[in-house]
């Protein structure tokens, strides 16, 4: 409960921050945001296509633990997944908030499901994210980021969105109940991934066993234990 008191907090003061503070009717959000849509990258500084587009990144990474999920949920997640993609934390929190704990898994495994299970989803996740901060890292001009982020709304608020991704992940219980539904124990795993923002959590997924040999596993041991 005290997780989604958190959570709870988080996001009435993202969206408070966001209509108060930090609100995006402003002149040049959409001209921004229009030169990311087109590609028209030789106008920006490269870091703010970079945290946009690992904005991106993020929902594939809760997608990869949300859909096995909301199997075993009173709602489906695929609206949250694709409202993440436009607004982040706004409609990925609710989500997160409302779905009960649960560390069993049951059903067939579906084409979009078996996609986000394989490890190789999550090495072409991880491998992308190393591109995208190699480009902001070679390309980009901080002193121009750290004036746009106070100056801009846009890249403000993308920048918190960001780092609340990093945030609210270990703060959930949907990683301590993924890491339950594939049989992993070990404490030092979930301090592993949560301590470390972003590259932890892609780590995870390009390593964690599947639902299906996590099941078959409990399956073998169960046998096992009855001779």
């Amino acid at each position: 409960m005290s997780r989604k008191i958190i959570l709870g907090l988080i996001w009435l003061g993202f969206v408070a921050y966001t209509i108060w503070l930090a609100p995006l009717d402003q002149p040049d959000t959409w001209s921004i945001a229009w030169k990311l849509l087109t590609f028209q990258l030789a106008e920006l500084n490269a870091i703010i296509p970079a945290i946009f587009w690992l904005m991106g990144i993020w929902p594939m990474i809760y997608a990869c633990l949300m859909f096995a999920d909301g199997r075993m949920q009173n709602f489906r997640a695929w609206p949250y997944f694709i409202g993440s993609n436009f607004t982040g934390v706004i409609c990925l929190l609710p989500y997160l908030i409302s779905r009960k704990s649960n560390q069993e898994f049951s059903g067939p495994i579906d084409k979009w499901l078996s996609i986000l299970e394989q490890r190789k989803t999550g090495v072409y996740l991880l491998v992308i994210t190393i591109g995208l901060l190699a480009y902001a890292g070679i390309a980009g001009n901080w002193q121009d980021y750290i004036q746009q982020f106070f100056s801009r709304p846009f890249v403000h608020l993308i920048s918190l969105d960001f780092c609340l991704m990093c945030l609210v992940f270990p703060l959930s219980s949907l990683f301590d109940d993924d890491m339950a539904r594939r049989g992993i124990k070990d404490a030092r795993i979930f301090w592993s991934v949560a301590l470390v923002p972003l590259f932890g959590p892609l780590i995870y997924l390009c390593l964690r066993p599947s639902l299906l040999e996590a099941g078959l596993k409990e399956f073998n041991a169960t046998v096992t234990s009855a001779y």
